[in-house]
């Protein structure tokens, strides 16, 4: 089959147009932006465009299907002559659905811990040499592309994100995956740019739970008290399975996970952590994995890309950066640092990135979020600001919403530089939480 992708620079998308490559497909595609790593890694598949840009002339009749990033707009002159021409044209969760009708769907969501949880339930599997399938949205250690589409694994293992799938299909992608097993890990408000009210939100999450087989499964996070409302709910005839936070202790910044007489010491540590390593553990036991060795097998588990990623530690100084963005997810970081590290001075630097912590009205949700920590620092690019065309924000503004006494705004990347850089990090523990890229900011001279 000759399959185009128009928006392939995307991190689900050029994933996804790599593994079709590896399976045989003749593989094409667009973009009008493509950075790394997807630029670096679509160029060892050889599948990047001579150019950036969109190209119509690249759509033909000759190509069998379109896969359809949601980067690309309505407008989008591809787009445009694909649909004159008839093509069939697919958002890639819809594709993924169709290459893997014959399988055993897994499907996590969450509005938090849906990559961690994913990444641990493929680790584990490595680790106990069981063939799967699967689509993650972050990088993992081991993992040489982060979309797999085989005809001949049992399983495929779906990151189920709440996101719209393309400008064609506004359903969210974990809609359209129909899940055998489906994992809820917490809901907490997210891309208000879409979802209007925390009602609208919310509704998301049942439509994903009816999507759910008959006689399948929803494994779900008892302590998440939105989940739990919708599991009352529930009139499908489907297993319900609870998880929460297993027992655990931390010992000289190690954390150690306790289950049946044994402790097994782990690579990653904070409550929302452990939680995703109960959450993963139900899932693992659905496909088959006794517990026993679904604790040995986590035991070298060093955490999806971005994730409480360490980046620098020395007797004196220790630097994570972490993908939070949300209120939940800063306010979960927070927590975990300052109970790991309980006699280190806590820095934490977050970056405002996505149109919904931009947002003067969303901002009051960060309230105490970054309570644990001693200093904080919250940067904005005001550039950036123009660029998504978005009004600028009072500084003051920030300070009231974050509601913490030694807070800092930094609106612009210069005068970042010269903080971040100047930092005196003895006995310090800093996180630099975003889920974009601090403007560029080299994070290992921080050191």
């Amino acid at each position: 089959m000759r399959i185009h992708f128009i928006a392939i620079g995307g991190s689900a998308m050029h994933n996804l147009a790599i593994a079709l490559k590896l399976k045989g497909y003749n593989i094409s595609g667009s973009d009008d932006l493509i950075n790394d790593p997807s630029k670096s890694r679509l160029k060892k598949y050889n599948l990047l465009p001579k150019k950036e840009g969109w190209y119509p002339n690249k759509i033909s009749i000759k190509i069998d299907a379109i896969v359809l990033g949601m980067h690309a707009k309505e407008d989008n002159p591809e787009l445009i002559k694909a649909k004159e021409l008839g093509l069939k044209i697919y958002s890639y969760p819809e594709f993924i659905y169709n290459q893997s009708k014959d399988k055993i769907r897994v499907v996590i969501g969450g509005s938090h811990g849906k990559t961690s949880i994913t990444s641990l339930i493929l680790h584990v599997l490595k680790e106990q040499d069981i063939s799967s399938d699967y689509m993650v949205g972050a990088q993992l250690e081991g993992f040489e592309v982060m979309v797999k589409l085989s005809d001949s694994s049992k399983f495929i293992i779906l990151e189920g994100d709440e996101y719209l799938s393309s400008a064609l299909d506004k359903r969210p992608k974990f809609h359209l995956y129909k899940p055998h097993i489906a994992l809820l890990s917490g809901i907490a408000w997210d891309h208000i740019n879409v979802f209007k009210t925390f009602e609208n939100y919310v509704k998301q999450f049942e439509i994903f739970i009816n999507s759910v087989l008959d006689n399948g499964v929803l494994i779900y996070n008892k302590s998440d008290n939105e989940i739990t409302k919708l599991v009352k709910s529930i009139t499908k005839n489907i297993k319900l399975i609870p998880y929460s936070t297993p027992v655990y202790k931390i010992k000289a910044g190690t954390t150690y996970l306790d289950y049946n007489n044994e402790s097994y010491k782990l690579k990653i540590f904070g409550d929302h952590n452990l939680q995703n390593i109960a959450g993963a553990m139900y899932v693992c036991n659905s496909l088959g994995i006794n517990t026993s060795d679904f604790c040995r097998s986590i035991t070298s588990f060093k955490g999806a890309s971005n994730r409480l990623e360490l980046i620098h530690k020395s007797p004196d100084s220790i630097i994570f950066k972490d993908f939070a963005h949300s209120p939940s997810k800063v306010k979960a970081t927070a927590q975990a640092i300052r109970k790991q590290f309980p006699e280190k001075r806590f820095i934490a630097c977050f970056e405002l990135h996505t149109y919904s912590s931009l947002n003067p009205i969303f901002l009051s949700k960060y309230k105490d979020t970054l309570k644990n920590a001693d200093e904080c620092y919250v940067y904005y690019s005001e550039k950036n600001m123009k660029i998504k065309r978005l009004e600028p924000i009072d500084s003051n503004l920030i300070i009231k919403s974050f509601n913490h006494v030694n807070l800092s705004v930094i609106d612009n990347y210069k005068k970042l530089k010269e903080i971040m850089y100047s930092l005196d990090l003895a006995n310090s523990v800093l996180v630099m939480m975003s889920s974009g890229k601090f403007g560029g900011l080299d994070l290992m001279k921080l050191k």
